[in-house]
């Protein structure tokens, strides 16, 4: 490991901080979202990233295929509304076309995997797939969900509401269009079951050792003028819900349309990119099912703000003064509070648990509550390596494995800040298997 050895003088007085790197995550594709490679914060980025730690709402977008995300409603969720955002693509595209090389079917999914995972790193999203194949056009929603099994690929979309847990519920396509692509109505149509099957305990019970049924509060179409028009039909709002999706972020200097352009453009194997659109950017949804959206928000009744979490004034009181007490030009000088954050959320977090809960190593968190602080935890603890200017890498020569084989690979920690930092442990994430 190699570290940064500033002058004892200039060192910050801080208790030394122990560090404990995960850097390795193995996992199953299902079990978590796709891996996705590290990307380093900017100080205007960790601002912003301090502001999500006070914000609480999920929202989980859902498509057949990669390119098929609207990646204008992620952008303005993840970087405007500051929601914990991931889109779930029932394939892998591999029976698409290729513009850019020869790969077709299973080499093809693989690069067009890696093009939605490029695509989450610009617009912050996070990714999901099932195990659904891309079988090519499909004239009906039937052919597809016969060729799919329909009950493999419920259990799949079932499996990531219930990782995920979002409060909405989006769907690119309508669930009842006999006009389009057979993958975009089954798409859909899986969508809306699984939001009922989720919350059922007697559906796909094999996942409850690792998950919990979960109820989001409502599902609803993501309508689009392109329905429309596919239609030959002039395009009629009425009964639909709009939402401003066009706005600005100063901290990053772009706005929402802005960073889907970059962000779709990444899909380069299906020749795709965006002309750059600023200013008013609208959006429309029609709701399909769950509780009843209230006026023009669809996150209506949904409360997205640390009260969703009982007893929880302090920890939202820590985050303002942390957003108030930030120093552009010395990210690091924030560490102490985080760490302090870190520890106050972890007493509350303990007090959310039973006492025989505790003494059990049970592998999901049980309540909304303790959910939600475990995942602002790990938020926390990536804020801290951004603010230290940490660089966390393993690498391999390998790039196959079988599970099961013994992999050699070399890991690199940089500490770039005046903090002194303990490399304390590594681990596994999948096996649990750490080394001191």
């Amino acid at each position: 490991m190699r570290t940064a050895d500033p002058s004892p003088s200039r060192r910050p007085k801080l208790t030394l901080l122990a560090w404990t790197i995960a850097l390795l995550t193995m996992s199953l594709p299902l079990h978590a979202p796709a891996a996705e490679a590290p990307r380093s914060m900017n100080a205007a980025e960790i601002r912003l990233a301090l502001e999500k730690l006070n914000v609480l709402g999920r929202v989980l977008y859902v498509a057949a295929h990669p390119d098929d995300e609207n990646t204008g409603l992620i952008s303005y969720f993840s970087n405007g509304a500051l929601f914990d955002t991931a889109y779930l693509s029932l394939t892998r595209g591999d029976g698409g076309q290729n513009l850019i090389g020869a790969e077709l079917g299973d080499a093809l999914g693989v690069i067009r995997t890696q093009e939605l995972l490029e695509a989450r790193q610009i617009d912050n999203g996070k990714q999901f797939f099932t195990r659904a194949k891309d079988f090519g056009y499909s004239k009906s929603s039937e052919e597809t969900l016969r060729l799919w099994d329909r009950e493999k690929i419920l259990a799949d979309t079932v499996w990531a509401i219930r990782k995920f847990r979002p409060d909405v519920i989006l769907t690119r396509f309508p669930p009842d269009d006999d006009r389009t692509h057979g993958h975009h109505t089954a798409s859909a149509q899986l969508a809306q079951e699984a939001f009922r099957a989720a919350a059922d305990p007697k559906r796909f019970p094999e996942q409850l050792p690792h998950v919990q049924p979960w109820q989001a509060t409502r599902i609803l179409w993501n309508a689009s003028t392109f329905f429309f028009r596919m239609r030959n039909l002039p395009f009629d709002p009425t009964g639909l819900i709009p939402l401003e999706a066009g706005g600005y972020q100063p901290l990053l200097g772009k706005s929402f349309p802005e960073i889907a352009a970059a962000s779709r453009t990444m899909h380069k194997s299906q020749g795709f990119g965006a002309g750059i659109d600023r200013g008013e950017r609208t959006e429309y949804f029609k709701f399909l099912e769950g509780k009843a959206v209230e006026g023009e928000d669809i996150f209506s009744g949904i409360d997205t703000t640390w009260a969703r979490v009982p007893k929880s004034e302090k920890i939202a009181e820590q985050v303002r003064g942390l957003i108030e007490g930030y120093d552009v030009t010395q990210p690091s000088a924030s560490v102490s509070a985080l760490l302090e954050l870190r520890k106050l959320l972890r007493a509350d977090l303990r007090k959310q648990v039973p006492p025989e809960g505790r003494a059990s190593a049970r592998p999901y968190p049980v309540g909304d509550a303790e959910f939600l602080m475990n995942d602002k935890l790990q938020e926390i603890d990536r804020l801290i390596a951004a603010c230290l200017g940490l660089h966390l890498e393993a690498v391999t020569e390998k790039a196959i494995a079988q599970p099961g084989e013994a992999v050699a690979f070399q890991i690199e920690a940089i500490n770039r800040s005046a903090i002194p930092v303990q490399f304390k442990s590594w681990r596994a994430l999948a096996s649990g298997e750490a080394t001191a």
